[in-house]
């Protein structure tokens, strides 16, 4: 299990007790074997898909130590233990946290400072919910990002599934047209204008040259669940179209059995659910539209000349 970035702490810290420095990538290293970390669990993304969970988690547990003047930077990316440090050692505290290291002036004016930037009550230095206090302020931000877009996307399904069956087809043709295929509206796809025409609601050209068709089937359905009956049905639609690729999209989810007989087909059938649509409206951008955007920037060593001696 990976461990959150307090717990981390001590063991980064104790680990540098005999003075000499150490680089980041020697630390993690290191503390990846104190966890008995997997491959798996080393190698496991933020949700962003950015960065190293792990590796995230200890350098928040780097910064909150060097905050408190526990830690130094000596030269660019390498650490070594300070006065401070062996001190804090010295007493043998039995975890190293965020509440420990309050005693710490530097560190509190250090987190009463990003607690006005966030406008939380100067009054309160710590927070009073356990699991807020596990996760790193990065992983905050991306658990509250989820949280936005789960909802989001739950909004996108049900104003699908509001919608007339004949605006649903033309989200599907907008969205296959800006993942890239076919051309133009006017030329690259073709609404058939009837849903369930001879098993096919479209065609869109796979590419902008139109050298092979992709045929679609489009399900605007809430709670029926596509079993693989339906799948078949598709299949033999396209067979009777002399097809061999397939995109089935519903606002519903597959049967187990569904998706593993579009797996065996020796045909390209996709199937996509209303959870993947809306991911993919979302990162395409159909029927949405952005309404803030927040970067979080780092220090630039390479621009520093003093941080390359």
């Amino acid at each position: 299990m990976i461990p959150d970035f307090q717990t981390i702490m001590h063991p980064f810290l104790d680990h540098i007790r005999d003075g000499k420095e150490y680089s980041l990538g020697e630390l993690i290293d290191y503390l990846a074997g104190v966890f008995n970390l997997s491959k798996e669990e080393r190698n496991q993304l933020l949700p962003s898909g950015t960065q190293l969970l792990f590796n995230n988690r200890v350098q928040w547990a780097r910064l909150y130590l060097d905050k408190a003047r526990l830690i130094e930077t000596p030269m660019k990316a390498t650490y070594k233990i300070t006065p401070r440090g062996f001190k804090v050692l010295k007493e043998n505290p039995k975890r190293i946290d965020r509440k420990y290291l309050m005693q710490f002036p530097e560190f509190e004016e250090f987190i009463k400072g990003t607690a006005r930037g966030n406008n939380e009550n100067q009054g309160e230095s710590t927070s009073n919910k356990d699991h807020e206090d596990l996760r790193t302020p990065e992983e905050t931000i991306e658990e509250a990002y989820k949280t936005i877009k789960l909802d989001l996307a739950q909004q996108i399904l049900n104003n699908l599934n509001n919608a007339k069956p004949s605006f649903f087809e033309i989200v599907v043709i907008d969205l296959l047209l800006a993942m890239g295929y076919g051309g133009s509206k006017s030329d690259a796809a073709e609404i058939r204008g009837k849903s369930g025409d001879e098993g096919i609601d479209g065609v869109i050209k796979e590419d902008k040259l139109g050298l092979d068709a992709v045929y679609i089937q489009a399900k605007r359905w809430n709670d029926t669940i596509v079993g693989r009956p339906e799948i078949q049905k598709f299949v033999g639609a396209l067979k009777g179209q002399r097809a061999r690729k397939g995109i089935f999209i519903t606002t519903s989810k597959f049967s187990k059995d569904a998706i593993e007989y579009a797996g065996r087909l020796d045909d390209s059938v996709v199937l996509i659910d209303g959870v993947r649509l809306a991911e993919l409206m979302i990162e395409y951008g159909i029927g949405v539209s952005v309404s803030a955007n927040y970067e979080i920037k780092r220090v630039d060593s390479d621009y520093f000349p003093e941080l390359q001696k």
